[in-house]
């Protein structure tokens, strides 16, 4: 029996009954239209929310990791205000991060914006004490 080149061959189902898939949570195009546009020198952060499964391999409860997002120090700036790092007063060797970066800031700071699946942070621009690399390299305590 020959076979054509151009058949696919059909993988059996891998997928485990009873064992529900985790959901990824990306902000999508329609998604990040929903966010607030920081005003003035506010910019909007996403704080570091931990991953479901420990390196253990324990899953972790939800409100155990929503706790830990309201607690995160860390988080992923996602939009800047047009007077982020303008003054050259205060800012004399320019912006201490940009969009896309990630962040430290103090416990509590900013205003918490509850969003689906966590929340956001607004933060005044001089509220950023550093920036990181990866956020999993700090020890999130909650």
């Amino acid at each position: 029996m020959e076979q054509s080149s151009t058949s696919k061959i059909k993988l059996p189902n891998k997928e485990l009954v009873g064992v529900k898939k985790p959901k990824e949570k990306d902000l999508s195009k329609q998604d990040s239209e929903k966010l607030p546009q920081p005003t003035g020198w506010r910019m909007l952060v996403l704080p570091f929310k931990m991953k479901e499964k420990t390196k253990g391999g324990l899953y972790m409860a939800e409100t155990t990791l929503e706790r830990q997002q309201v607690a995160s120090q860390t988080g992923l700036v996602l939009r800047m205000g047009p007077d982020c790092y303008r003054d050259k007063d205060r800012y004399p060797d320019g912006p201490w991060c940009k969009e896309g970066d990630w962040v430290m800031f103090a416990r509590y700071a900013g205003s918490r914006i509850k969003i689906e699946g966590g929340e956001i942070r607004l933060l005044n621009d001089d509220e950023v004490l550093a920036t990181v690399k990866n956020p999993e390299d700090i020890l999130h305590e909650y």
